[in-house]
């Protein structure tokens, strides 16, 4: 994959709707690798760039896999280091608020 290549996930919503995203980033917080995701959507589409925090699961061989974040605790933990790691890469403002 070239640097101008963007890799994509596609999510599987609880209603069964499938969300394109463009995988942002992966990082680690105490030992554990997550992913930031950000929704690929038409220009006709009202959504407000908020950006989806997973637990990345590498099954190795195995197409990896993705967790919801179920603790507060762990939930926070990884949006203050998404939000660093984006300050540091300076793309401003990034809402976590509605965040699975």
């Amino acid at each position: 994959m070239n640097e101008n290549e963007v890799l994509t996930v596609t999510l599987t919503l609880e209603n069964n709707e499938e969300l394109e995203c463009e995988v942002i980033t992966i990082f680690e917080v105490q030992g554990q690798q997550y992913i930031a995701l950000y929704p690929l959507f038409d220009e006709a589409s009202d959504e407000d760039g908020s950006v989806y925090l997973y637990r990345f699961i590498d099954h190795g061989d195995e197409e990896p896999g993705l967790e919801n974040i179920e603790a507060d605790v762990e939930f926070e933990a990884v949006s203050d280091a998404f939000n660093a790691w984006a300050d540091a890469q300076d793309f401003g403002d990034i809402d976590l608020d509605d965040m699975d």
